[in-house]
C-alpha cells in the first residue's frame, strides 16, 4: 500500500463520522431509556473517550445518567488512570472503581504465579461490580475490526446470569430495533462503537479535537523485541536473559494492563499523524500489541465466554 501523504490528508473525506456518532448517540440514549442500572465502562483509553464525547453531545456535559465504571489489575500505566481520573472530575461523572486486588483479597481470583497477568482476571472482578451494584448494562468501546471474536457480537450483547456470553444464541438485530429482555440475574453488554474503526477512532478525535493520555504518542521508551513485539522495560515486564534493551521512539496503539501490552513504533506526534499510520497498517492494533491475543487463535473467544468485556 502507498502511504498517504500529509498534503493528501486534508483530501480525505469524514463524511461518514456524523453517521458514526449518530448511531452511537442513538445507542447511548437507547440505554438509558430501556435499562435501570447502566455504566459506561471507561478506561482512560481512546475508544472509551471517544464514547465519553459522544455521550457528552447525546445528554450534555456534566448530565451523563450513568456512572464510569473501571475495572483496575493494579498494572494500568499510570498516565492513563491519572488521565481517567482527570476526565471524570472535569465532567462531573461518578466514577466508579474496583480493582483485581480485591478480589484476590478476597480469595475470589488467585494467581498462578506472583509474575503471571492479572488481565484476565478482570472478569471475575467485573462480574462481582455487577452483582455489587445490580448493573443491567455496560456500555463497552469494543469494535469489530480489533478482533475475529469482537467481530461475532451484536450491538446489544446478551449475557447469562453466570455473566457468559453464548455466540450461538445472539439475538438478531434487525432494523435497529435492539432486544433488550432480561431475565432475572442476567445483563447486556452494549458497543455503541462496534461499526467504527481504528481509521475512524483517529480520524474523529482529530475532528473533535479529543485530548488523549500521552502515550498515545510519540515518546521514547525502553523496550525488548520479543516474539515480534516491542515488549516495554518495566518493573512488571523486566527483560530476560539474553535479551538486548533498546530505546525506540513508540506509541501505543491500545492501553491495558502492562504485562500485555506493547508499543510499536512511530514518529507520529498528532492525531493526524496517526490517521497517515494508520491507513497503511495491515495487523489490526490488538494483533500488533497484545501479548495475551497471541497465545491463540481462540484466546479472545474464551475469555468473553467466560465474562471478558
Amino acid at each position: 500500500m502507498t502511504a498517504i501523504t500529509p498534503t493528501e490528508l486534508h483530501t480525505l473525506s469524514n463524511a461518514h463520522l456524523d453517521a458514526l456518532e449518530e448511531e452511537t448517540i442513538f445507542i447511548l440514549r437507547e440505554v438509558a431509556a430501556a435499562f435501570e442500572r447502566p455504566t459506561l465502562l471507561f478506561s482512560g483509553g481512546k475508544d472509551s473517550l471517544v464514547m465519553l464525547k459522544c455521550a457528552e453531545k447525546a445528554f450534555g456535559a456534566g448530565r451523563i445518567p450513568y456512572p464510569l465504571l473501571m475495572i483496575d489489575t493494579g498494572h494500568n500505566f499510570k498516565e492513563v488512570t491519572d488521565f481517567r481520573d482527570s476526565r471524570a472530575k472535569e465532567l462531573g461523572a461518578e466514577l466508579i472503581v474496583r480493582s483485581v486486588e480485591d478480589s484476590m483479597k478476597r480469595g475470589t481470583v488467585r494467581l498462578a504465579h506472583p509474575g503471571e497477568s492479572r488481565n484476565v482476571h478482570q472478569s471475575v472482578t467485573l462480574l462481582e461490580a455487577i452483582e455489587e451494584f445490580g448493573f443491567d448494562a455496560l456500555i463497552g468501546g469494543a469494535r469489530r475490526d480489533e478482533e475475529k471474536a469482537r467481530a461475532k457480537e451484536r450491538i446489544f450483547s446478551h449475557r447469562d446470569s453466570f455473566g457468559q456470553w453464548q455466540p450461538k444464541a445472539q439475538r438478531p438485530e434487525l432494523w435497529t430495533l435492539f432486544n433488550h429482555k432480561l431475565q432475572p440475574g442476567e445483563h447486556f453488554r452494549v458497543f455503541p462503537i462496534s461499526n467504527w474503526t481504528e481509521l475512524d477512532v483517529w480520524q474523529y478525535i482529530a475532528r473533535e479535537r479529543i485530548a488523549l493520555p500521552s502515550i498515545y504518542y510519540t515518546h521514547k521508551r525502553e523496550v525488548v523485541d520479543r516474539r515480534g513485539l516491542l515488549v516495554p522495560v518495566t518493573e512488571l515486564t523486566p527483560p530476560k536473559d539474553g535479551e538486548e534493551v533498546v530505546l525506540r521512539d513508540v506509541r501505543f496503539r491500545t492501553v491495558g494492563d502492562i504485562t500485555c501490552t506493547c508499543p510499536v513504533e512511530s514518529l507520529a506526534a498528532t492525531p493526524e499523524q496517526i490517521v497517515i499510520e494508520t491507513l497503511a497498517a495491515d495487523v489490526s492494533e490488538r494483533g500488533a500489541t497484545r501479548m495475551d491475543d497471541k497465545t491463540s487463535e481462540a484466546s479472545m473467544e474464551k475469555r468473553k465466554k467466560d465474562g471478558y468485556f
